[in-house]
Formats: C-alpha cells, sequence, structure tokens
C-alpha cells in the first residue's frame, strides 16, 4: 500500500485556526493564496529569491514560497491581513503610507512583514553581515540605513522604492522603541510604587 501524499492539517493563521486537506507538497503560499483566499501575501518568483511572499512564522521572517505548508501546522502564522489592529494600521503600515514605502504595491504586503522581522531582531541585537562589532556584549548596533538595506536585502521591489522603504523601516523602528520605552517607564514606576 502507498502511503497518502496529503492529509488535513490545521494552520494558526493571524490568530485563528483553518483546517484543510492539502497534498504534502503545497507550499504555505499556495494554501494561503489558492486554499484560504488570503491574497495579501504575493506570488513573485516562487523561488525564495524576491521576498514578497514573506511571512511571519513564530515572529521569524520566512518566504512561503519555500515552505510548506505542513510544515508549518502548529506554528503561529502572521499574514498581512493580520498585520493591523482592526482599522488603525501598524505603525509599520503607517510609516509606508506616510512616506510612500511603496508604489505599484505588489511588494508592499512581503517588505511590511519582513520590516516587522527586522525590528523585532535588532531589538533583540541580532547583528547583521554590516554590524561592525558582533560581540554580545556590544548590544544592538544603531539601526542606520546601512543596515535597514542589508537586513531587507531579500525583498526586491520593481519600482525602485527602497529610499523610502529604508526611511519607513527606521521611523517605524523609532515609534515602536519609543512606544516601548513609554510602557516601559510606567511598568518600572507603577513597580517602584508598590
Amino acid at each position: 500500500m502507498a502511503p497518502s501524499t496529503s492529509s488535513a492539517i490545521t494552520l494558526n493563521i493571524n490568530g485563528e485556526k483553518y483546517t484543510l486537506p492539502v497534498d504534502h507538497r503545497t507550499t504555505l503560499l499556495d494554501a494561503l493564496r489558492e486554499r484560504l483566499d488570503m491574497t495579501g501575501t504575493k506570488k513573485g518568483c516562487d523561488q525564495g529569491q524576491c521576498g514578497a511572499c514573506t511571512v511571519l512564522l513564530d515572529g521569524r521572517r520566512a518566504v512561503s514560497c519555500l515552505q510548506l505548508a505542513v510544515a508549518a501546522e502548529g506554528r503561529a502564522i502572521t499574514t498581512i491581513e493580520g498585520v493591523a489592529d482592526g482599522e488603525r494600521l501598524h505603525p509599520v503600515q503607517q510609516a509606508f503610507l506616510d512616506l510612500d514605502g511603496y508604489q505599484c504595491g505588489y511588494c508592499t504586503p512581503g517588505q511590511i512583514c519582513s520590516a516587522l522581522g527586522v525590528i523585532e531582531e535588532h531589538a533583540q541585537g541580532w547583528p547583521s553581515a554590516v554590524t561592525a562589532d558582533v560581540r554580545p556584549e556590544a548590544g544592538a548596533p544603531p539601526l542606520t540605513p546601512e543596515e535597514i538595506r542589508e537586513r531587507m536585502s531579500g525583498n526586491l521591489c520593481r519600482c525602485g522604492a527602497y529610499v523610502s522603504i529604508v526611511q519607513a523601516v527606521a521611523r517605524a523602528a523609532e515609534a515602536q522603541a519609543t512606544e516601548a520605552g513609554a510602557i516601559g517607564s510606567v511598568a518600572d514606576t507603577k513597580e517602584a510604587a508598590a
């Protein structure tokens, strides 16, 4: 008896669970777009080279065209549809909008998901290929335009909106750091008062 080439899987996407039968060779990108009608994630090269299909898996960036859907079972998947808080745009989305970090918009969902990953990786102190001092005790390097360009290099923009994308990522990172600092200050004040 030949082994089965399909099975039912449950994907946790943007906080909701979806159960669907899939062929074991189905990519996460195809499951999202063709099986679940989540078309925000774009199919660009289908070879992992353009970044248009970038999503977050457990908070880390992943090109969904190279990720098998069955391997994503049990992981938290965030697509562009799950980034905003209802009608309120995420700071990364707002920065892209304010600074024209898009032109045709095709790559924008992948750019935004990648930017979310970049900002989190940087906040955790991860170095990049252009980080001068990679010693853990050196801490996170400044998020300079060079750092942003290197960290976002897996996402291509055919329209060439790179200058605006770098500015948008920098603004969003600054906004998130300011917000985190304000939340930390409130928590510190409450803790000191207790």
